[in-house]
């Protein structure tokens, strides 16, 4: 199966918000501070996890990848939502349009995959420390995150393949922000229930599937925090979960709205409002979220600022 549709069109007209061009320059002006805080959060999560060595935990290791996986994320729609907002070109190249749904969709695809990782990592700490270190070691971690890549990109690859294969009948015009799976399915003509079938049974294994292993890890673990008898140890079983939980709503929430339903009943605005929300306000949030409730991270980051100062103070000094 060729990988893209050869009777394309040259490019696409991603119409945004044409229809409300008074929200193209507050949605400009947001974008252009959330997408570098968005960077800077998601690298200093990295650089401490890297370099802490008290942070040389699974966890952490599961938390680098998630920054790594938003840093990628939110790059790979920003620059074009940027464009769109904020020029008079509302245009993207049909290879560039392939390019950004091949790598759109594998980022959502891997963390849909990785967020129940990381569940599960929480589940063997809280209920069964014994057995962690044995089951949760280097090379076990390693393997749990290559099975999560290979799977957001087998999903990204077949999916977007044959969504690529749909005849367009001269359509050009797609009611968003950037290129993304159901709204191409439903720029589409033709029969296309098919591929809104395969969409929907793909997106259950991928997303309703995960989520429910996260609910039922975060239940045993509600209930092993309860026996805790250490009220200091509760409250830092609590703040760690937390932290986790509230970033799988903020992500499978608007993942669920968009993916769970056949692309012929989204709404006209829903893509966009959805997109901005889980390829740019969930990556941006993840770093506060992860910092604020961790003490460990709060530390190291102090650390790490102390030691950028203290390194230039010792320059200046010398110079």
């Amino acid at each position: 199966m060729s990988l893209i549709n050869k009777s394309h069109p040259e490019e696409f007209v991603l119409l945004g918000f044409a229809d409300c061009p008074w929200l193209e320059l507050p949605l400009f002006i947001i974008l252009l501070v959330t997408y570098p805080t968005a960077m800077i959060g998601n690298i200093a999560i990295i650089l401490v996890s890297t370099l802490d060595p008290r942070l040389h935990s699974p966890m952490y290791f599961f938390l680098s990848n998630l920054s790594f996986l938003d840093m990628c994320y939110t790059t790979s729609i920003v620059p074009q939502m940027l464009t769109n907002l904020g020029g008079s070109t509302k245009t993207i190249s049909y290879m560039k349009c392939v390019v950004q749904l091949y790598f759109f969709h594998t980022m959502g695809g891997t963390e849909c995959v990785l967020l129940a990782v990381m569940s599960f990592d929480r589940y063997m700490a809280i209920c069964r420390p014994l057995h962690y270190t044995l089951i949760m070691n280097q090379r076990n971690c390693l393997l749990l995150v290559s099975t999560v890549w290979l799977t957001g990109i087998s999903y990204a690859v077949s999916e977007a393949t044959v969504t690529l294969q749909l005849p367009l009948c001269g359509h050009n015009k797609m009611d968003h922000l950037v290129c993304e799976i159901p709204v191409l399915i439903k720029t589409a003509c033709g029969e296309k229930e098919t591929n809104e079938l395969v969409l929907s049974v793909v997106c259950i294994f991928l997303l309703a599937v995960p989520l429910c292993l996260i609910l039922a890890s975060y239940a045993c673990i509600g209930h092993a925090v309860f026996k805790i008898k250490s009220s200091e140890g509760r409250k830092k079983a609590f703040g760690t979960c937390s932290s986790h939980l509230v970033v799988v709503l903020l992500f499978y929430g608007p993942a669920i709205s968009m993916y769970l339903q056949p692309p012929s009943s989204i709404t006209k605005d829903q893509p966009k409002f959805m997109a901005l929300f889980y390829g740019v306000v969930t990556p941006t949030l993840n770093p506060f979220i992860y910092t604020l409730r961790n003490k460990d991270v709060k530390g190291a980051l102090g650390n790490l600022f102390r030691n950028i100062f203290m390194s230039k103070g010792m320059l200046v000094h010398a110079i």
